[in-house]
């Protein structure tokens, strides 16, 4: 895969369940929701999403599958057993005893404690004492719920014919990590699968790694990805020989900002839809490989200027987010910059950011709408949602 708008082949997302269920007032901060959502509907909001890309001939692939496949390899239970029970949190006895129930455990029932967490009161019935167990309430997490899965771009991303493991920020995702690590080592369709980057490297997040054209990446630094995790990637992929330029994007370090497509994704061969105020703002340090094995880094330039040069193309076309810079704010907000190509000049988008839509239809792009009251109270839109693992090559 070498571009974000080839034609789009296969995807793999994640459909909400239980561990959505598992949000409330009390913790939806800490597990990164800015809203409890309404489940049955994000489910609903979702089977959308997914029978929109199935219209478009792509081949959907949902991660409760998935996982449940990996995990019928009994080295993948075993690792999945071990990547749950942390015993720095459950102490050593009923970590013991939590990891001898959990071995048991068929394929599925793991799958679904190890995205939809388990609480004190739904432990197995209690083998000696644990003054862990005692002491924390009913409904406290033994293990944590997983509800950032949703956004199965984060946790990985493609870049040719590998795959990047990413090292996940913040500490409510960061066991996602050792799920995809099981999925892409013992799931059969991805066994063979090369690794472009490793999941215990520095921090790079999927939402920041974009892939411009052929052998250019553009990774935003900010809130989730560092500065040396963008260099450590840099360092992967062309050592790999996959690329040969990375632009390092710096980005506000907020929730508003958090990942690099919340500000800027590709609609077209050489299109980008992007919130105004990042247009003039963004700028970018433009890294190479040397012959000597290290790297130059030159910069800071302004991003469209670099990218376009790196992209070997005249400029970008710019499609401005909203009309006005209220409505740019909302809509931005609102996932707007969001959007997932399925081929050239064909993107999904929340069907709420209307004035944003209607502007790629003016530049002449095909708009698919879907439905996200649901889905977007995580902040995250059909990008973050899908994580593409086959495209065509762009002509």
């Amino acid at each position: 895969m070498d571009s974000e708008v080839g034609p789009l082949r296969a995807v793999l997302l994640h459909r909400p369940g239980n561990e959505l269920k598992r949000l409330t007032p009390r913790n939806n901060d800490q597990l990164l929701f800015d809203s409890i959502p309404w489940v049955d509907r994000a489910q609903q909001e979702h089977d959308a999403f997914a029978d929109v890309l199935r219209g478009r001939g792509v081949e959907v692939l949902l991660l409760a599958d998935v996982l449940r496949a990996a995990l019928e390899d009994d080295r993948a239970h075993t690792a999945g057993v071990h990547a749950a029970v942390d015993e720095r949190h459950l102490g050593q006895t009923l970590a013991d005893s939590l990891r001898s129930y959990l071995s048991g455990v068929d394929a599925g029932t793991l799958a679904e404690v190890l995205t939809g967490g388990l609480t004190f009161e739904e432990l197995p019935a209690a083998e000696g004492a644990s003054l862990v167990r005692k002491m924390h309430r009913p409904h406290d997490f033994a293990i944590d719920p997983l509800p950032n899965l949703l956004f199965t771009r984060d946790s990985s991303v493609w870049i040719a014919d590998r795959v990047a493991i990413s090292s996940l920020a913040m500490p409510a995702r960061r066991r996602e990590t050792a799920l995809f690590d099981l999925i892409y080592a013992y799931h059969p369709r991805f066994r063979r699968a090369a690794r472009a980057y490793g999941a215990h490297s520095a921090p790079v997040e999927g939402g920041d790694v974009m892939l411009l054209a052929p052998g250019v990446l553009a990774v935003g630094v900010g809130e989730r990805t560092t500065a040396a995790g963008a260099e450590s990637l840099a360092r992967s992929v062309f050592a790999d020989d996959l690329a040969h330029t990375v632009l390092a994007v710096p980005i506000a370090q907020e929730r508003a900002t958090m990942h690099l497509d919340t500000v800027c994704t590709m609609v077209d061969r050489d299109a980008v839809v992007m919130y105004p105020l990042a247009r003039d703002s963004l700028v970018a340090f433009t890294m190479r490989p040397a012959g000597d094995g290290s790297l130059n880094v030159s910069g800071p330039e302004p991003f469209l200027h670099a990218a376009a040069e790196a992209m070997g193309i005249e400029k970008l076309r710019v499609i401005d987010t909203g009309l006005d810079p209220v409505t740019a704010e909302r809509e931005q907000w609102d996932d707007g910059n969001n959007t997932l190509a399925l081929a050239p000049g064909v993107v999904v988008g929340y069907e709420r950011n209307a004035e944003t839509n209607a502007r790629l239809e003016e530049a002449g792009l095909e708009v698919l709408p879907i439905a996200g009251s649901e889905l977007g109270s995580g902040r995250g839109g059909p990008r973050c949602m899908s994580c593409p693992i086959a495209r065509d090559p762009i002509d």
